[in-house]
């Protein structure tokens, strides 16, 4: 993976098609964003406990961006770099979220329907089952049986023509799931999808077996035709980075392990992505349809349900509300970007047309950022750009926003849960700081609330691209101790 560093806006190819809209939401046509600030040493002001942390990990201080503002003060306590945009990795999802709730609203539902040419005679579908999807983030193993369930419910057993799959909801070029860090199996790098099903994944439980010298492969997400070919062999070496030391290949229907798992592992889950959306439904519904004791004459095809198609079944995914606490307390890359691309009113919904409505309403807002780049608003990206002043003002934003409790709700808690639960236990922050985390090669980022000492609340942004930015938490995490130490008589106290 390439490092990320921060490159204004203005200065790169304009390759998404909001670059030009991002720049235009506060300055007008043609506009460039404010001069990066790159002071040769760290100011004074900055708390010492972050000073001496950065030095200790070699981050220059042009490859740190920081704000921090109480949420009822008019100015922040510190801004370095805060107009220079910067990529913000994961933190990007808060802007994502945030605008989902306010644009879509917390109770916002995505709804799957399953339709037929015609009613079932007899417990047989003469015709075609189309699913048709809506874009829901959440329509996993479970969600997906119940809907076959209803169908069985609802007398159908034999399906004497296709399944076909409708996805026309989004209209988004094809996926290559290893194109930013060749990593095709990775879940993350898994496409958005109108009918996304169980987030295109399958999961595997690796199993050490000790007594017998073995490793056990369990498959435990159904899939007609899967052939596991196990090769693994079990050491006594230290766990460690145990996924590391896996050699996984996909071959049609089988997919082939060898390497070396531990011991001291026990029982692992191993998630993967790897095959196109088609052939993952194909698998699972077929599985899961025998299984119910129906039948399914035809193939799996992607197409279109007719307008003349009469519903049989709908499910409704979970509510906006509790579909972005997955997203932002584990940092979901897929279901982030269902998300965005669902802000797109028009249909089928694009990209671009997510970017302009997020564009619209930050506008509408009154919020400047001048340095914003979208692309598809998980920060699963080399391109996306925000500065710490704009994130952070879109936190305050949110602080007065009438969906501030389900946002705020969503993010991981320090030394409680989520990408935060082994962070900051041990420190002041525990439990009283809701931030959202960010990380690529060459990029750290948190950013969100702290509550400190006096009782008062804090928006804290700090983005690190650069170099040493694998280095940065200990940084980020002597910030987040500051903030949750200070109290209303020693804010200048540094």
């Amino acid at each position: 993976m390439q490092p990320i560093f921060p490159l204004p806006p203005i200065l790169r190819p304009c390759r998404h098609l909001l670059c030009a809209a991002a720049l235009l939401l506060p300055v007008g046509a043609g506009a460039a964003p404010p001069a990066p600030s790159t002071p040769a040493t760290l100011p004074a002001p900055l708390p010492a406990p972050l000073t001496e942390a950065l030095r200790g990990a070699g981050i220059a201080p042009r490859d740190i961006a920081l704000f921090v503002q109480r949420v009822d003060a008019p100015g922040p306590l510190l801004a370095h770099q805060a107009d220079r945009a910067f990529n913000p990795a994961s933190a990007m999802k808060l802007l994502t979220t945030y605008a989902g709730l306010e644009l879509l609203g917390p109770a916002h539902r995505w709804q799957t329907q399953a339709l037929a040419d015609a009613a079932p005679e007899n417990g047989r579908l003469a015709g075609n089952l189309y699913l048709r999807g809506s874009g829901d983030p959440k329509f996993a193993l479970e969600q997906f049986w119940l809907l076959l369930r209803q169908l069985r419910a609802r007398g159908v057993g034999e399906i004497a023509g296709d399944l076909v799959l409708d996805r026309s909801a989004f209209d988004v070029p094809p996926h290559d799931p290893g194109a930013f860090d060749n990593e095709p199996l990775r879940p993350y790098n898994a496409g958005p999808d109108a009918l996304l099903v169980n987030l295109n994944s399958l999961r595997l439980t690796l199993l050490a077996d000790p007594a017998r010298a073995r490793v056990a492969v369990i498959p435990e997400t159904p899939a007609a035709g899967l052939r596991i070919v196990n090769r693994l062999a079990l050491d006594d070496e230290a766990c460690g980075d145990w996924r590391e030391k896996l050699g996984i290949a996909v071959n049609g229907d089988g997919i082939e392990l060898d390497g070396r798992f531990s011991a001291a592992c026990g029982e692992k889950a191993l998630h993967l992505s790897p095959w196109s959306p088609d052939r993952q439904v194909e698998g699972l519904f077929r599985a899961l349809w025998s299984e119910l004791g129906g039948t399914l004459r035809g193939r799996v095809r992607g197409g279109l349900a007719p307008a003349t198609a009469r519903l049989l079944a709908t499910h409704e995914s979970p509510p906006l509300a509790d579909v972005v606490r997955d997203i932002n307390k584990f940092s979901n890359n897929v279901m982030a970007r269902q998300l965005f691309l669902s802000l797109d009113a028009t249909r089928p919904a694009t990209a671009a047309g997510a970017q302009r409505r997020i564009a619209g309403w930050l506008a509408e807002k009154g919020l400047r950022l001048p340095g914003l780049v979208l692309d598809n608003g998980a920060g699963l990206s080399r391109s996306e750009r925000i500065d710490a002043r704009g994130l952070g003002e879109v936190l305050l934003a949110a602080w007065r926003s009438p969906v501030m409790p389900e946002l705020m709700a969503s993010l991981p808690v320090a030394g409680v849960d989520g990408t935060m639960q082994k962070r900051l236990g041990d420190s002041p922050a525990n439990g009283r700081a809701h931030v959202k985390t960010g990380y690529l090669e060459g990029v750290r980022a948190i950013a969100g609330y702290v509550l400190d000492a006096g009782g008062r609340r804090w928006v804290v942004v700090c983005l690190i691209n650069g170099p040493r930015a694998r280095e940065g938490k200990p940084a980020m995490d002597a910030l987040l101790r500051w903030v949750a130490g200070l109290r209303p008589a020693a804010d200048d106290a540094r």
